[in-house]
């Protein structure tokens, strides 16, 4: 993927300015700033749900900006959108909240029918095992806790079965300890899938802790992009547009480190595992 000279304007106001970055093989990526930096709306335009102002996005020789209909379509399934608010159906079980990442994958009578055959059942329920969450696919989503909600969104995001993943503050509103879960799953993804993962965070600990490379953003603009470890104090301080006496542990999660995701669970045989119509 190559981004080349991304910009949205809201109004009079800049929100992104003239971005440009490469992605030539699958990297774990954070993209760190404060609030108000772009990040959000840089992963927005990249997932085409926000249209650029100008500024091209370049995907196996074709600019996605210019996609419409079912081609733009068919590149929000293979660029998964993984959401701060987990954007799950609260009533709705986990498993079914699952499945809905394979509707893009049917025929247009089938998605507003909601069916789903045995392959779905059987790729969502492997995404919820691997997931560590596979005893909680009969709950609805409303009662599992918000670590669980996020993991569930995850495996919605697996089933698409995409090319890239992209996260936007998937662990801001979570616990420390959840947070290190939901993080453990995104790294395994980009390590076990070989796929790229672009996740928007606030924190210095967690981008050090789990990506390979670091873009920081400040005020719209790309003041930083190189590997982790290259991510100093002082630079720091340029990201976050702070003085000398800048206190990086402010940002901090508290998370103690990668460890590896949670055992999974053996998965619950789905009731015949034939078609099923979902109800609403």
């Amino acid at each position: 993927m190559r981004v080349e000279a991304l910009r949205k304007e809201f109004g009079s106001t800049v929100a992104v300015q003239d971005i440009s970055f490469t992605v030539d093989s699958p990297q774990m990526i954070g993209i760190i700033g404060r609030s108000g930096a772009g990040k959000s709306t840089l992963l927005r335009m990249i997932n085409h749900l926000t249209p650029a102002t100008s500024g091209r996005v370049m995907v196996d020789g074709r600019d996605i900006l210019t996609l419409k209909g079912r081609a733009r379509r068919d590149w929000q399934r293979d660029c998964a959108m993984i959401f701060q608010q987990f954007n799950l159906v609260p009533r709705l079980d986990v498993l079914t909240n699952v499945m809905l990442g394979r509707l893009n994958r049917h025929s247009t009578a089938a998605s507003l029918l909601k069916m789903f055959g045995a392959d779905d059942i059987a790729r969502a329920l492997h995404a919820l095992e691997r997931l560590g969450i596979v005893d909680q696919a009969l709950k609805r989503a409303e009662d599992l806790s918000g670590g669980q909600q996020q993991r569930v969104a995850i495996a919605r995001a697996l089933t698409q079965e995409p090319r890239m993943v992209l996260a936007d503050e998937p662990i801001a509103s979570l616990d420390p300890m959840s947070a290190q879960v939901v993080m453990d799953a995104l790294r395994q993804i980009h390590e076990r899938d070989g796929l790229t993962v672009i996740c928007n965070l606030h924190t210095l600990d967690t981008a050090r802790t789990y990506c390979d490379r670091v873009i920081g953003m400040r005020a719209g603009e790309m003041v930083f992009d190189g590997p982790a470890e290259a991510l100093t104090p002082e630079m720091a301080r340029e990201i976050y547009g702070a003085e000398q006496a800048f206190d990086e542990s402010l940002t901090s999660t508290s998370l103690p480190g990668a460890v590896p995701a949670p055992e999974a669970t053996a998965p619950q045989p789905a009731p015949a595992l034939q078609a099923v119509r979902v109800g609403t």
